[in-house]
């Protein structure tokens, strides 16, 4: 074993200590760099490191690679990049900014947003061209009516990757939501979205001598010298804890805390961690644990990447969207909100209407034009009879019997019916402008708002029970545009680095768009190694 240079303190200022005390820490292995967690951002910040000649180990606590990140559809939004040119959309980092600025405004630094934003362009080239990621722009619009926003979006996705291109690999690669939280049979054939960024980056880590990789070992603490610099990580597998020493600095880009049911209950007010689409193992709030150690500087622990989700038997929620038909009501029985507004400001609305005290009971009620299915995108997709079991969907034959099988205020529940039947009729949604937008359209394939309203009609009617869910925390250490994370002082703690879900976003409160918590999360990375290779990006070209 080796010895870092210099003492090293493991800083603990819970109230179980009353002091920080210094203890030289014998060192198991010494990196120039160490990066915790292995989502998207985490494999590509240690991808750029090994890059650069840095020698780096990535460490995972649980037996897989991807974190929540594996789970996700794969976007990657970073305007005026050279994918988007030579796919045939006219876009630049400046109209990019222009649409960003109108929808984050000044919620966060603006020097902060333009290192983002300016080095968007340049994180797609690395993976091009340096770590041979080929990828292709997909339609997927923008989510605000802003200046500078593009109606087909702006964001680009991974090749799906094929068995025989992973190997043996392939079962260190976490398996898709269908898989890892509702049982069903696993496909090996193909790798697509979140999995086949994580499958194709652990692949180029693979290839570079400089790279280590550590499955079910978990960060514990961060280390710190005489001087305050984060110096190592402790860490924790089946053979025990060690110490990994970090020349250069350490990157944690572990998550977030959505399933630490304590921690959403003391800052979002949430009733349980299960409806979160993410493995139980992963987003437990482990960064921010140990970025309070160190006296790290917080924000936007408020906020989630929200959504609504299908609520199943076993306790999970599924991401659902893309409504095709039907309504959502409150517990109250009543219609709040445009049913094909984006997702995360979908889920905004139902946390207002939880905060306002109509429950975290929503209903999705629906009629049988499409031969009793599921109207709407749910991977996996609801069971019928599964879920009427549970009293999870409900079938009935009249509003009336349909609000006493589900609890809803029957006068309420059907007028919230017949007015948007109205609408329906009218083409024309008064109340909330369902399918005035670009992206309502969209999942619909409509072209004009009257296509969107289809009336809830018949002799058999459904409910569906609805919960709030996220596709994660947003909120973590507040950072610098190299990436570093602040103090409580302001003043960065050298050594110290995060990315994606484990920093505060540079989105703020907004989701501006499909792709911007991997697109940020990449480039902050990509920022942070630079800065810990003593090579610096400009924030302005």
């Amino acid at each position: 074993m080796t010895r870092l240079g210099v003492p090293v303190v493991a800083q603990d200022n819970t109230a179980e200590k009353s002091a920080d005390t210094a203890t030289d820490h014998a060192v198991d292995a010494e990196f120039d760099v160490v990066v915790v967690g292995s989502g998207i951002a985490a494999l590509f910040g240690a991808a750029a490191a090994a890059s650069r000649g840095l020698t780096t180990c990535l460490v995972e606590k649980t037996d897989r690679f991807g974190g929540t990140s594996a789970y996700s559809g794969g976007g990657v939004w970073l305007p005026g990049n050279a994918v988007l040119a030579r796919d045939g959309l006219e876009d630049s980092v400046e109209e990019g900014r222009t649409y960003f600025r109108a929808v984050v405004g000044d919620r966060t630094d603006q020097e902060l947003q333009d290192a983002f934003l300016n080095t968007g362009p340049q994180v797609v080239d690395f993976l091009q061209e340096e770590l041979g990621i080929q990828t292709r722009f997909q339609a997927f619009p923008d989510y605000f009516a802003a200046p500078g926003r593009q109606e087909v979006g702006r964001s680009i996705y991974p090749k799906p990757v094929k068995a025989g291109e992973i190997g043996a690999r392939a079962s260190d690669i976490r398996s898709a939501v269908p898989v890892d939280l509702f049982g069903a049979a696993e496909d090996p054939s193909r790798l697509e979205g979140g999995r086949a960024w994580v499958a194709r980056l652990v692949l180029a880590l693979d290839g570079k001598e400089n790279a280590e990789l550590r499955l079910g070992t978990a960060a514990e603490k961060l280390l710190r010298d005489d001087d305050g610099r984060v110096v190592g990580v402790v860490v924790s597998d089946e053979s025990g804890r060690h110490v990994l020493g970090a020349r250069r600095g350490v990157l944690v880009a572990a998550g977030g805390f959505e399933r630490s049911a304590e921690l959403r209950a003391r800052w979002q007010q949430m009733p349980t961690a299960d409806w979160s689409a993410s493995h139980p193992d992963t987003g437990s709030g482990d960064a921010i644990r140990m970025f309070e150690e160190v006296d790290a500087k917080f924000d936007l622990l408020d906020q989630s990447w929200w959504c609504p989700a299908t609520l199943f038997p076993n306790g999970h929620a599924a991401f659902t969207l893309g409504f095709r038909s039907g309504i959502i009501v409150d517990g109250t029985g009543r219609r709040f909100a445009n049913e094909l507004l984006p997702y995360d400001q979908m889920g905004r609305q139902m946390h207002a209407r939880m905060a306002a005290g109509a429950g975290d009971e929503f209903w999705f009620v629906f009629d049988d034009s499409e031969a009793g299915g599921f109207p709407a995108i749910c991977v996996p997709a609801p069971d019928h009879a599964q879920l009427r079991e549970v009293g999870l969907w409900h079938t009935a034959e009249s509003i009336g019997e349909l609000a006493a099988a589900t609890g809803l205020d029957p006068t309420a529940l059907g007028e919230s019916v017949e007015r948007f039947n109205g609408f329906a009729e009218q083409g024309r949604d008064a109340d909330f402008g369902r399918g005035e937008d670009p992206y309502g359209r969209f999942f619909l394939g409509a072209s004009t708002p009257g296509e969107c309203l289809r009336p809830v009609t018949g002799t058999r009617l459904h409910a569906v029970r609805l919960v709030i869910g996220d596709l994660g925390t947003k909120g973590g250490a507040v950072i610098n545009p190299d990436g570093a994370v602040l103090g409580t002082d302001g003043a960065p703690i050298p050594g110290l680095y995060a990315a994606g879900n484990s920093s505060a976003s540079v989105s703020g409160e907004a989701y501006p768009g499909p792709g911007v918590p991997l697109g940020s999360g990449m480039t902050m990375a990509y920022r942070a190694v630079a800065d810990m290779a003593g090579e610096p990006l400009p924030i302005h070209p």
